[in-house]
């Protein structure tokens, strides 16, 4: 576990401070990794700051001088969370901080009152509570502290243009840096070897969290579609459902219930993804709600044809009829329908497998965004007083 309570690093170079809720199996977590492990250490030190700690997946972080910390926060209202994270923002004296989605955007105003230089809040998507992105309190809460962020960084255009019309941030204050995903990790694998006249085993495959965002009941009423659609593929189609997550038990029973064991794999969280992908034949993203889902990406480095719901950033990623099938949201029918016309032409999804990874080449280069955070970090660079000042 990359857990460093104090280390005395080079002071001369700036520290970014990230505080996120909490360091696990996500997207969210697999970007932040990307960006500490690619920028330039030269450029910047990091410090992670969990509200309610962190897990094995903390070690996609490998540059050993990433201090981890913990608040240790309990559920609701914890001031003595602003108090502690005040006390260590004091003590590492970071040049920026950055804070992600709703949960921690409150800390950038802790962050001003300790004096830090730079603050920047990124959205990368809502959770259930807010999936229509017209939630009263919590959008109230952020044009209340848009004052404290100096930047606030959405993950697609259609994030960047809710916080603009919906939320009410001044568009100067707002920065689009689009996700971007390791090409050479996430490569698409060799083609897999059929006895003559056997029947390839087809993979209906998705990655992510176990949530009801993610809509995975309606992914397997889909699936139970399909097999009555398809009698003579039946016995060859597979799905399966990798992550972790409060709703996997649940999916589970409902597997055991319906006799599909022999189907559908609900292996939970893996560290393997890249190799996993690398087996399915098309990828299904069922969600209620996205910013830039990094899984998808993943997918389409990969080389897979993508099924997914036409929802947040989605279609900025997915081109319609080119790299994969767009479908309504919360509609196994339609969601059936789109997989389906893989099912029934293979050379469509290699088609679309090959477009959507040239596709992601082109235009979400992991290397792109993290030197877009790069740039955006250095707005810090003004002098420095020899100690913070607090503004209270």
């Amino acid at each position: 576990m990359p857990f460093v309570t104090c280390i005395e690093a080079d002071a001369a170079v700036p520290l970014v401070v990230h505080v996120l809720y909490r360091f696990e199996v996500g997207g969210l977590q697999t970007l932040l990794a990307q960006c500490i492990n690619r920028m330039p250490a030269q450029h910047y030190r990091h410090a992670v700051i969990c509200l309610a700690g962190h897990t094995a997946y903390a070690n996609l972080v490998h540059r050993p001088d990433v201090q981890f910390h913990t608040l240790d926060k309990q559920p609701g209202q914890s001031f003595s969370s602003h108090r502690a994270l005040w006390t260590l923002l004091r003590r590492l004296r970071p040049a920026v901080l950055h804070t992600y989605n709703i949960s921690t955007i409150e800390y950038g105003l802790t962050a001003w009152l300790a004096g830090v230089p730079l603050r920047i809040h990124a959205e990368h998507g809502r959770d259930s509570v807010e999936m229509s992105g017209r939630h009263r309190k919590y959008n109230m809460l952020r044009r209340l502290l848009a004052p404290f962020v100096d930047t606030f960084v959405p993950v697609s255009a259609d994030l960047g243009a809710w916080l603009r019309h919906t939320v009410g941030v001044p568009q100067h204050k707002i920065r689009l840096i689009a996700n971007g995903v390791d090409t050479a990790h996430f490569t698409p694998g060799p083609v897999s070897a059929v006895e003559p006249g056997a029947p390839p085993t087809l993979w209906i495959g998705t990655v992510g969290r176990i949530d009801r965002i993610k809509h995975h009941d309606g992914l397997l009423d889909a699936f139970a579609l399909l097999l009555a659609a398809f009698p003579l593929q039946q016995a060859n189609l597979r799905l399966a459902i990798v992550g972790d997550g409060p709703l996997l038990p649940a999916l589970r029973e409902r597997v055991a219930r319906e006799a599909w064991g022999h189907q559908v794999w609900l292996p939970g969280a893996r560290a393997d993804v890249a190799q996993i992908m690398r087996g399915f034949s098309v990828f299904v993203l069922p969600s209620l709600s996205e910013g830039t889902p990094v899984t998808i990406m993943e997918a389409m480095a990969t080389g897979l044809p993508v099924v997914a719901s036409r929802v947040g950033g989605v279609p900025q990623l997915v081109l319609d009829g080119q790299t994969g099938l767009l479908t309504d949201p919360a509609d196994p029918h339609s969601l059936a329908v789109a997989i389906g016309a893989y099912i029934a032409d293979p050379a469509l999804a290699g088609r679309h497998g090959a477009a959507g990874r040239a596709r992601v080449q082109a235009h979400f280069c992991v290397d792109t965004m993290v030197t877009q955070y790069d740039t955006l970090y250095g707005r810090h660079r003004r002098p420095l007083p020899s100690s913070h000042q607090t503004h209270v």
